[in-house]
């Protein structure tokens, strides 16, 4: 709730941000961390990072139990990107407004109101929203679905932040030859 709050702030005080389509927008935000279920539920692949788990199962969702009419491939394809790009700010930057809003929103929850666009998002905003939706045990959850993923799912962190968390926190975790550079220079001429 607080990433909704902080992405919908942003994006009516945003003139880029205007006339999102503020139920793709919303639906992408609440559904962001749908990725992060155990390793046992049937919406979990053992080979796909946690964002891409997240979105197939949210289009998954709205392509069952969605109106049809309403969910058109585009608006399903939005919410997709939003959640499969939640956690790449680099990218989903320069995506569509739904996914722009989303990212912003779900990664000021963790890097606080300061690095908002343009100083939008105030610490008294920020304050309150964490009041009223508190963040008590966020940082040690995180943690532990980052280090689970690392344990269960070694080959879906090494091209991200994730692989961060199993450096630092998982016995026996390495990232040694699994990065894009190790990749490209181990390769024959």
């Amino acid at each position: 709730m607080r990433s909704l709050i902080f992405g919908a702030h942003i994006a009516s005080n945003m003139p880029s941000l205007q006339s999102l389509d503020t139920e793709v927008f919303a639906i992408a935000t609440i559904l962001h961390d749908l990725g992060w279920a155990p390793i046992t539920s049937p919406i979990i692949s053992k080979d796909k990072r946690f964002e891409v788990d997240g979105a197939n199962a949210a289009r998954d969702f709205l392509t069952r139990e969605g109106d049809p009419k309403e969910w058109d491939d585009r608006r399903l394809q939005l919410v997709w990107d939003a959640i499969a790009l939640h956690s790449s700010a680099s990218i989903a930057a320069y995506k569509e407004k739904e996914v722009q809003a989303a990212m912003f929103g779900i990664t000021l929850d963790f890097r606080g109101p300061e690095k908002s666009p343009g100083g939008i998002l105030t610490r008294e905003i920020w304050d309150a929203a964490a009041k009223e939706f508190p963040r008590k045990g966020l940082r040690e959850g995180v943690k532990e679905v980052m280090c689970g993923l690392c344990t269960e799912k070694p080959a879906t962190t090494w091209d991200n932040f994730v692989g961060a968390f199993g450096v630092k926190f998982v016995d026996g975790y390495s990232l040694e030859g699994k990065g894009v550079v190790d990749i490209i220079m181990g390769t024959e001429e």
